[in-house]
């Protein structure tokens, strides 16, 4: 199973984020905050505005993509999080909005943009917004009425998920083992086994054998250290644990951002 990094390509003018999409389940895997009386207030927004708070790129964060001939995971470095989130502006890109990545919606402006460098001091704490430090976080105000009642505040939409043009140009091939790349084959396996509870969607969990496991979509390993062999891959420190049928799982990363 490969591990991508997305990069900018300076050179190539078609290139970076062109817009913001609203979707169900954003790609990031980040519930935003929406900001209205009937919600949560943010300082100095008063009740007649309509605000959507959230992560729009986490950095070093794997995604999982299925391709034409075989499925992979891309991420993002620091470094590229912080200038596509320049570059968007540079570009004049920030009242680009789509719903789900298909319809062009308009009134949609992204008004307030930052990089989260104390993840206990930052803005995003404060709504308990879990996100690692690098994370580009943006605040975005809905003029559209339609938007905001048949979508945001009905919970049919749950977060961010960016669209444009990045450069595929660092590959990492994470193992040749062919039991963890079984492993990592069996997430499409298990799609069927989705459960809806309320307003929230959640992966059943497996144990795939004595060596690994998926848990909340994510594989997990019976050793700390290859936890930290994968880790060192995707470009995060250290490991955490699960307990999961009667067994302590490792995985990548000091903890788990959803």
């Amino acid at each position: 199973m490969k591990i991508i990094e997305l990069l900018l390509d300076e050179e190539n003018e078609v290139n970076g984020i062109e817009a913001v999409s609203l979707v169900e389940s954003g790609a990031i895997e980040s519930d935003f905050i929406a900001l209205n009386s009937q919600e949560i207030k943010l300082a100095k927004v008063d009740d007649e505005k309509q605000i959507l708070m959230g992560a729009a790129l986490i950095p070093n964060k794997p995604i999982f993509r299925k391709g034409d001939s075989e499925d992979y995971y891309v991420y993002f470095s620091n470094d590229t999080v912080r200038k596509a989130s320049e570059l968007f502006f540079k570009n004049g890109n920030q009242n680009n909005a789509t719903l789900e990545h298909n319809l062009a919606i308009n009134d949609l402006t992204v008004v307030e943009s930052w990089i989260v460098e104390n993840t206990e001091k930052d803005k995003s704490a404060i709504y308990d917004l879990e996100v690692p430090v690098g994370t580009w976080m943006i605040s975005m105000k809905v003029n559209n009425e339609k938007i905001w009642k048949d979508f945001v505040k009905s919970g049919v939409v749950r977060g961010f998920s960016i669209e444009g043009y990045f450069s595929d140009k660092a590959t990492i091939q994470a193992s040749k083992d062919e039991s963890e790349i079984d492993a990592l084959n069996k997430i499409d396996e298990i799609k069927n086994l989705f459960v809806k509870k309320k307003d929230k969607i959640e992966l059943a969990s497996i144990v795939i054998d004595k060596n690994f496991a998926i848990i909340d979509d994510r594989l997990a390993y019976s050793t700390q250290e290859k936890a930290e062999e994968i880790a060192k891959n995707i470009g995060c420190k250290g490991y955490h644990t699960h307990e999961f049928e009667n067994n302590t799982w490792f995985m990548p990363c000091e903890k788990h951002i959803n």
